[in-house]
C-alpha cells in the first residue's frame, strides 16, 4: 500500500526528473509568488487610490489587451526563434517594469495614469513571453512528459497564488504597497538566474519556415480548419470574458460587499489559489488524455455554477470556501485545455498555438475586465458576477452538447502526434 501511494507520488511529479524543467520550475515558483503579491498590491492601490470600479477595470484591461494584439506575432517568433532566449529577455524586461514600479510607488509618485502605462508596458511583454514558456515546455520534457509539466507549471503557479495574495495582505497592511513591487522585481532574479544554467540542443525541432506574414497565415488556418481546437479556444475565451473578472472585482468584494480590508483581499485570492493547486494536482495524478474532454465542459460549468453562489455570499468565511472550488474548477477547465491544444498541434505550430491559447485566455480577460468594471458601476459587482457565472454555465452546456462531435474528430488528430495508441475505430471517442 505506501508502495503504491510512493509510486502514485512520483508519477505525479514525474516531469521533474528532468534537470532543466526542475530548474525552471523553481525558478518560476519564485518569481510568480512576487507576482502574485505585484498583482494583488496593485489592485488594492488603485482601488484605494481612487474606489473606482471602473478604474480597477481600466487597469486590468491594460495590463492584458496588447496580448490579444500582440501575442499572435509572439507566437510567430516563438517558433522562429531560439525559445529560451525570448524569455530571458522577457523576464528580464518584466523585472524592470516591477522595479520602476516600486520606485515611483515608494516615492509617492504613483499615479491612476503611470500604472495604466506601466501595466501595458507589462501587457506587451506578455505577449511575448506567454508563446515562447508554454511552447518551451515540450522542449525541457519530452512529449512522454508534456502533459504532466503542464500541470505542474499550473501546480507551480497556482502555489505561488496561495502565498503571494497572503504575503502581499501583510505587506500591503504593514509597510504598504511599495514593498511587494520591490520583492517582484527581486523574484525575477531566480527564474532569470536558473534560464541562464538551462541548456537545449534544439536539435530535431522543426522551426517554421517563409515569411512571418506567412506563418501567421497558417497558424490561422489551422485553428479554423481544425474543429476541436477551435471549440476549446472559444470556451476558454468566453470563460476568460465573463468569468475571469470576478478576480478583478475582489477588491470591491473584500471591502464592501463582505466589510473587509487588505488580509482579507488576501485571503479570497488565496482560497481561490488553494483550490487551484488542487486542481493542478489533481490534473498531474492523469497519464492520459482520455476524458479530458468531458472535463473541460464539467469543470467549465461548475465554475460558473460557484460563481452564481459566491455572487450570492454576504459572509467572509463563505465566501472564501466557495472560492476554494472556484479556483479548483477553473484550473482544471484551462489546464486539460492548455493539455489538448498542446498534444493535437504540430510541433513546428507550438508556438502559434500557444498564441491563440494566450489570446483567448489573457487577451480576452482585459475586454471582460472592462466591461465587468462599467457593469458593477452601474449595478454592483454581486450582480455582475451573477450574470457572469450564469453565462459560464450556459457556454458549458453549449461545449457539452457538442462534445460527441468533437471527440470523434479529435481522437485521429490526437493518435497522429502520438498522444493515443491504437486506431480511431478502436477508441471510444466520447472519452476524450
Amino acid at each position: 500500500m505506501a508502495r503504491a501511494k510512493a509510486h502514485r507520488a512520483r508519477e505525479a511529479v514525474r516531469a521533474l526528473r528532468h534537470r532543466n524543467y526542475r530548474v525552471y520550475y523553481f525558478g518560476m515558483l519564485a518569481s510568480f509568488t512576487g507576482t502574485w503579491m505585484q498583482t494583488t498590491a496593485q489592485s488594492w492601490l488603485v482601488y484605494r487610490m481612487t474606489g473606482s470600479a471602473w478604474l480597477l477595470g481600466l487597469v486590468g484591461f491594460a495590463s492584458q489587451a496588447p496580448v490579444f494584439l500582440l501575442a499572435p506575432l509572439g507566437g510567430v517568433i516563438a517558433d522562429r526563434r531560439s525559445r529560451l532566449r525570448i524569455i530571458t529577455l522577457t523576464q528580464t524586461l518584466a523585472m524592470s517594469q516591477a522595479f520602476i514600479l516600486a520606485g515611483l510607488t515608494m516615492s509617492n509618485r504613483v499615479t491612476v495614469g503611470s500604472l495604466i502605462v506601466l501595466a501595458l508596458a507589462l501587457g506587451v511583454v506578455n505577449s511575448f513571453d506567454l508563446p515562447a514558456r508554454q511552447s518551451f515546455m515540450v522542449e525541457m520534457v519530452g512529449k512522454e512528459d508534456l502533459m504532466n509539466a503542464i500541470a505542474l507549471n499550473s501546480s507551480m503557479i497556482q502555489g505561488s497564488r496561495v502565498a503571494g495574495p497572503a504575503l502581499a495582505g501583510l505587506l500591503v497592511g504593514w509597510l504598504g504597497e511599495g514593498p511587494c513591487f520591490l520583492v517582484n522585481g527581486l523574484s525575477y532574479i531566480a527564474v532569470i538566474a536558473s534560464l541562464l544554467t538551462i541548456r537545449v540542443s534544439g536539435e530535431g525541432r522543426e522551426q517554421a519556415q517563409g515569411s512571418a506574414l506567412a506563418n501567421l497565415r497558417e497558424g490561422f488556418n489551422y485553428v479554423r480548419r481544425t474543429r476541436p481546437v477551435r471549440a476549446l479556444l472559444l470556451l476558454v475565451a468566453f470563460v476568460s470574458i465573463f468569468g475571469l473578472p470576478y478576480a478583478v472585482l475582489m477588491p470591491i468584494f473584500a471591502s464592501e460587499v463582505l466589510s473587509g480590508g487588505p488580509l482579507a483581499l488576501g485571503g479570497l485570492l488565496g482560497a481561490t489559489g488553494v483550490g487551484a493547486l488542487a486542481g493542478a494536482l489533481t490534473l498531474a495524478m492523469r497519464k492520459s488524455v482520455h476524458g479530458l474532454g468531458r472535463v473541460v465542459a464539467l469543470s467549465a460549468g461548475v465554475f460558473g455554477v460557484l460563481l452564481v453562489l459566491f455572487s450570492l455570499s454576504r459572509n467572509l468565511a463563505v465566501s472564501a470556501l466557495l472560492l476554494f472550488p472556484v479556483g479548483f474548477a477553473l484550473l482544471l477547465q484551462m489546464s486539460a485545455s492548455n493539455t489538448l491544444l498542446q498534444t493535437m498541434v504540430p510541433d513546428k505550430m507550438r508556438g502559434r498555438l500557444m498564441s491563440f491559447y494566450a489570446m483567448s485566455l489573457m487577451g480576452m480577460a482585459p475586454f471582460g475586465s472592462l466591461l465587468a468594471g462599467a457593469v458593477a458601476a452601474r449595478i454592483g459587482a454581486p450582480r455582475t458576477v451573477l450574470f457572469g457565472g450564469a453565462l459560464c454555465l450556459a457556454a458549458a452546456l453549449v461545449f457539452w452538447l457538442r462534445l460527441p462531435s468533437l471527440s470523434r474528430e479529435a481522437v485521429p488528430i490526437l493518435i497522429a502526434q502520438g498522444a493515443m495508441a491504437g486506431e480511431p475505430s478502436e477508441i471510444d471517442a466520447g472519452n476524450t
